[in-house]
């Protein structure tokens, strides 16, 4: 997938899923964010946690400074970091189930995980559907980089509940056809407004935003240690404190 960002249809979808990371991350706040996958989407880039990390599983990409490891097996313990980003990363997981219960498993209660993947009900995913069907019969080109399987909006949002997470927002994106001219693109460019307005489900990706729900979990609010220090203070026995009156009356009056 790295060498299709640097076509015309690849950068395209690559600048409308960075704007939407930088839009979605931008007011996450924590301690620990972690990015995995996918080093040409700079998904923390507007984020502002003091510890963020870029993970890749392929210990080839050049990426300085980037954590290699089992996305599946995740070198951070349980209940740790505030958000995960998975640009692509599920799609193109060995086993996208395994990948999602260990983020799952890292993530505070009420983190948030943001994905984007490529959608099968849409033009470039019907492209690549006909494409492969033309190569089982010898001839024809993806249109999509051949890595990776399609992983259904609908679908991926009933992974997420499984796990008991609440999906927060989601949208679609990138409307133009799927051609490979940079000119085509171009003249195509009133297709993202048309699309979002007529067919917005049809859109080449998605994007989701979810949080980590934990039944049970109470939230404590900004004042708790006030309304702790509250609870604690003494509090006066009204009979103790009439019996004390009364004593202190008698010894006034001679008794």
């Amino acid at each position: 997938m790295h060498d299709w960002f640097e076509t015309p249809p690849g950068r395209y979808l690559l600048a409308w899923e960075q704007a939407q990371f930088d839009q979605a991350v931008a007011d996450v706040f924590g301690y620990h964010a972690l990015q995995l996958g996918l080093a040409e989407i700079e998904g923390l880039r507007t984020n502002r946690m003091p510890h963020r990390w870029l993970a890749l599983s392929d210990p080839a990409m050049p990426v300085r400074s980037a954590l290699v490891t089992d996305f599946s097996a995740l070198p951070f313990p349980a209940n740790s970091l505030d958000l995960v980003v998975l640009p692509h990363t599920l799609e193109l997981s060995p086993d996208p189930h395994a990948t999602l219960r260990e983020v799952e498993r890292v993530l505070l209660p009420e983190g948030r995980v943001v994905i984007c993947g490529l959608n099968p009900a849409s033009l470039w995913g019907m492209r690549q559907r006909r494409a492969h069907l033309y190569r089982r019969l010898g001839f024809g080109e993806l249109f999509l980089p051949e890595a990776g399987d399609f992983i259904g909006y609908r679908r991926m949002r009933d992974w997420l509940r499984l796990l008991s997470f609440e999906v927060e927002s989601g949208r679609f994106g990138v409307y133009r056809p799927a051609v490979r001219s940079e000119a085509w693109l171009d003249r195509c460019r009133w297709f993202d407004n048309a699309g979002e307005r007529w067919w917005p489900i049809f859109g080449a990706v998605y994007f989701l935003v979810a949080v980590k729900r934990v039944r049970g979990l109470r939230l404590l609010s900004a004042d708790w240690r006030r309304a702790a220090s509250r609870a604690s203070a003494p509090v006066p026995i009204a009979g103790k404190m009439h019996r004390d009156t009364t004593h202190r009356q008698q010894e006034g009056n001679g008794f």
